[in-house]
């Protein structure tokens, strides 16, 4: 027969052992061994990856370098880590025993004719409370669990912040040189077609040019005018962005932006890697599975408000009474367990339970689906950078042809063996050309931010990436 003296310790260790709720299992979920376009070779840890020195725009790498440290969205989201890890020491601290000590001092007295009953007494108390909830289902333990995973997350949310703050200062950074190209073409338009208007009054003056050419040649002046304020106020709302994605007032970098450069060009080569390295480098991926491991835990934690609690409590109180002509002192004190059995509580206990059941549900079809989105979005990327360089050289020979059609019209117009519309549908011709390839190298540029922004490069430009990272567990994937 097993003596309740030995018996009782054991009944301890194993209710001790009982942790309400699931284990999290890292998910899983089929993916390709390759992009659609892409090869099969992994790019590795993109998280150091400074991709943006591929355009060699020192201005451009400058203000990168300035503005991560700045950004007041990535510097909210690093600020939401220290909550982050406060919340840890809460969700810890329930599980430790509490300590509570207390004070007093106070001075009674009576008045009045009767004898010896007058007089003042002074008293001094004490009390000191102690408790300790057992944590016998582990609700403690899951909460801590929970907000370790929730500490996890706040980190990769600023990471999501560092490249949301990557994309949309390179976005607006190559918009705004867009705009420059697209102003200076504009006033070299404007020249040619001054050039034009003035040549059309002079053969109007000798007879070779209708009122109706010197018209139409003037309107052509005045919608190339019309065209530059427009652009110019792109060019300062660009300006005026960048500005403040560096958390400086918005007209603080007008006059170094307004020095001009040309487009930016990215000259490099494209490492889209494997679909499973976005895993481990998308901040977002990891952010979606660190949910997934606090919904997990926080079924642990319902599950154990369905059990019974045992609290042990107790407090001693010392006091000291001195009183006219003499003096004593007193201590009580008390110690014993408390149950706490969940009996009738109308299906409150329980529909917790299916909450965080369903929370963690969704919490998996939240990360299943930043998968899917981040493959697109590489697939989406890779399959216009391949192809973007086709349509800047097409255009590039427009343009080409477009300036030898000017030419051509421009002599034959002078000679008098060709009409002023001629002329004109020449000049039209190459401004919509010019146009056209200043935005496709717009557009080159930005997907490639976009690709390197989707296969989650460049968020810790520095190497400093945060310790916490490393504890993220590796997330299975299956190879079709």
């Amino acid at each position: 027969m097993v003596s309740l003296r030995y018996a009782t310790p054991a009944l301890m260790l194993l209710l001790a052992g009982c942790v309400s709720g699931p284990d999290h299992v890292p998910p899983e979920m089929p993916l390709p061994a390759k992009f659609g376009e892409g090869g099969v070779k992994s790019n590795g840890d993109v998280a150091t990856a400074q991709w943006w020195t591929a355009y060699r725009d020192q201005q451009l790498n400058s203000l990168v370098s300035q503005g991560i440290g700045q950004n007041l969205d990535v510097l909210q989201a690093l600020e939401r880590i220290n909550s982050a890890e406060a919340q840890v020491t809460v969700a810890g601290a329930g599980a430790l025993p509490s300590l509570v000590v207390g004070a007093s001092q106070t001075v009674s007295g009576q008045m009045g004719n009767l004898r010896n009953q007058h007089g003042a007494t002074n008293t001094t108390a004490g009390e000191a409370n102690v408790s300790w909830l057992l944590d016998l289902f582990g609700e403690y333990r899951r909460s801590k669990e929970s907000a370790l995973a929730s500490l996890d997350s706040a980190y990769a949310t600023a990471d999501v912040a560092k490249l949301t703050f990557l994309q949309d200062l390179v976005n607006s950074y190559i918009d705004a040189r867009y705009y420059q190209e697209r102003i200076e073409l504009s006033k070299g338009d404007l020249k040619s077609r001054r050039e034009t208007f003035d040549l059309t009054k002079f053969q109007l003056e000798a007879g070779a040019a209708s009122r109706l050419d010197v018209v139409q040649a003037e309107g052509l002046v005045q919608a190339t005018q019309a065209e530059i304020p427009g652009l110019e106020t792109s060019f300062r709302v660009s300006a005026h962005h960048i500005a403040t994605l560096l958390g400086l007032p918005a007209s603080s970098l007008m006059a170094e932006l307004q020095k001009g450069s040309r487009q930016p060009v990215f000259r490099g080569g494209l490492q889209a890697g494997i679909p499973a390295d976005l895993i481990r480098n998308r901040p977002d991926i990891r952010k979606a599975e660190r949910d997934l491991a606090a919904a997990t835990a926080n079924i642990g934690v319902a599950e154990a408000q369905l059990y019974p609690s045992i609290s042990l409590s107790g407090s001693i109180s010392p006091s000291y009474v001195r009183p006219v002509g003499g003096n004593g002192g007193l201590t009580t004190w008390s110690f014993g367990p408390t149950l706490n059995l969940p009996i009738f509580d109308g299906g409150r206990l329980r529909a917790n339970v299916d909450i965080t059941k369903s929370d963690a549900k969704a919490a998996y079809l939240a990360w299943k689906s930043a998968v899917l989105s981040a493959v697109e979005q590489v697939e989406n990327a890779l399959s216009a950078v391949r192809r973007d360089a086709q349509t800047v050289e097409a255009l590039r020979a427009q343009v080409k042809t477009t300036q030898e059609s000017l030419e051509l019209s421009t002599a034959s117009y002078k000679d008098g063996a060709s009409s002023l519309l001629d002329v004109l549908d020449s000049q039209r011709n190459v401004s919509t050309a010019q146009a056209s390839l200043a935005a496709a190298v717009q557009q080159m540029a930005k997907d490639y931010v976009s690709l390197n922004v989707a296969i989650g490069g460049g968020y810790a430009p520095d190497g400093a990436k945060p310790a916490a990272v490393a504890k993220v567990e590796t997330v299975s994937v299956k190879k079709k």
